[in-house]
């Protein structure tokens, strides 16, 4: 078979598994099934945005920083928060984006959390939940003197103080696994798993505290206090305190996705709507479908039977972009439907150094056959070039917003990188073996008009 008409068969085929992805929500191959609904940004679906910040006076380096947008990230996922994002900006700054989020508050407290979970020795003195407290590590210091009232119970360190200071037995390092459970009274709770270090520790100390008071600690702040009414050997225990579901769950996806590197405050948070977005999108796509129009109709006026293959091979280039997005997925903001009707831009630039390199080479006498070979094979450098310059500009783009934290400026860069590769693709291959099929059935004294000279 003609080589033209098996790529011709490969285009019928990509073109036809496009449209699957397109018109689909979720696709389903067998036992593979996976959602491709288009993922939509902060300024489209409305939000929570959050910039966390260490507090003053804390040092720490940008690697820190890293790694804890890393942890709040996956914290935040666990929350079954979907499309979160969490990056470094300016080098001090931690910002967060939650599209579609509506429990701000839920997150947020999830977010201060440093999340130091300690168990901390507190002998024969019961502190209720909520209580605060202030540890150190015993194994390298002599036991603190606990300041006592007259009958031995613990003095009020006053308003705003900790109690203390109690040693800590071990810390949330030593944990390897986290769920949340019902005890034997149906309370929720929260389970967990120590790891052989953790288990060795904490089988000593229970087994040398029984009736002691061993205080749940997390940043600072006691949780439970159980008594200690047996030695825990197998590394496994329970931490309870009246929580709600919510409540167990956060403080799980706290511990199992471990202490963040560095504190961090909430500088500022806002709630974005969606409405102005979902205005800015409807007048953003209605203008890309009226300057399509007019570029086809110019394209096809102009150009003749070339325009009509160019805009085939742009409806199929919009079609892959599309469905680009999906699989990725990309997060499709206003800045980035921008990035992609702008790569349109380039798609059709491509095929105007063609058709007019291909145009000049029927004035100089070549046969419909060699000006088609021909125009391709020359118009090649510029469509190279071009968008090679493009593609860099868009990487230098995407890295000044990952460095400085322009999400919009990353979502521009990404689509419009997406669009320009696909354009080529498109415009050297679709567009290519559609005109030379096509040009099989114009005559050769036709040409001049089916080709626009």
């Amino acid at each position: 078979m003609d080589r033209r008409y098996v790529n011709l068969i490969l285009i019928l085929v990509l073109v036809a598994a496009v449209l699957w992805i397109d018109l689909s929500s979720v696709i389903k191959i067998g036992s593979f099934e996976r959602s491709v609904k288009p993922v939509l940004g902060l300024d489209l679906r409305g939000g929570l945005q959050v910039l966390l910040k260490p507090p003053a006076g804390t040092e720490f380096d940008t690697q820190a920083l890293e790694d804890a947008a890393s942890i709040l990230e996956s914290r935040a996922n666990g929350l079954g928060v979907s499309e979160v994002i969490f990056q470094t900006a300016g080098g001090q700054y931690i910002l967060g984006e939650f599209p579609g989020l509506t429990n701000t508050e839920e997150v947020i407290s999830v977010l201060r959390q440093t999340g130091q979970l300690e168990f901390v020795d507190l002998g024969d003195y019961f502190l209720p939940a909520g209580t605060r407290v202030a540890t150190m590590d015993c194994t390298t210091t002599p036991r603190p003197e606990l300041k006592l009232n007259e009958d031995g119970s613990l003095a009020d360190p006053g308003a705003g103080e900790p109690y203390g200071p109690f040693c800590t037995v071990m810390t949330g390092k030593d944990i390897a696994s986290v769920n949340v459970a019902t005890n034997q009274t149906g309370e929720i709770a929260v389970d967990f798993t120590l790891d052989e270090a953790g288990a060795t520790i904490f089988a000593d100390y229970t087994s040398a505290s029984i009736g002691k008071f061993l205080a749940i600690v997390l940043d600072g702040s006691v949780i439970s206090a159980p008594s200690i009414s047996s030695a825990i050997t197998k590394g496994e225990g329970q931490i309870t305190g009246g929580f709600t579901i919510e409540e167990a769950n956060n403080l799980a996806i706290t511990l199992r996705y471990g202490r963040l590197p560095v504190a961090l405050e909430v500088v500022e948070s806002r709630v974005i709507g969606p409405t102005l977005g979902a205005d800015s999108l409807n007048k953003s796509l209605l203008a890309g479908v009226i300057g399509f129009i007019i570029v086809a109709l110019f394209m096809i006026i102009y150009y003749r039977l070339p325009g009509v293959v160019a805009v085939i091979a742009i409806a199929i280039y919009a079609g892959i972009t599309f469905a680009l997005f999906k699989l990725i997925p990309v997060t499709l903001t206003l800045p980035g439907i921008a990035g992609f009707l702008l790569s349109t831009g380039s798609a059709l630039d491509a095929n105007i150094l063609i058709f007019e390199r291909l145009k000049e080479e029927l004035r100089n006498g070549r046969s419909l056959a060699q000006a088609i070979e021909l125009g391709f094979k020359r118009a090649w450098s510029s469509i190279r070039d071009s968008n090679i310059a493009t593609i860099i500009t868009s990487l230098i783009l995407f890295w000044f917003g990952s460095a400085y934290g322009a999400t919009i400026v990353k979502g521009f860069a990404l689509t419009l990188a997406i669009g320009v590769l696909v354009s080529v693709f498109t415009a050297v291959f679709v567009s290519r073996n559609l005109l030379t099929i096509a040009a099989d059935f114009v005559k050769n004294a036709k040409k001049d008009f089916w080709f626009g000279i």
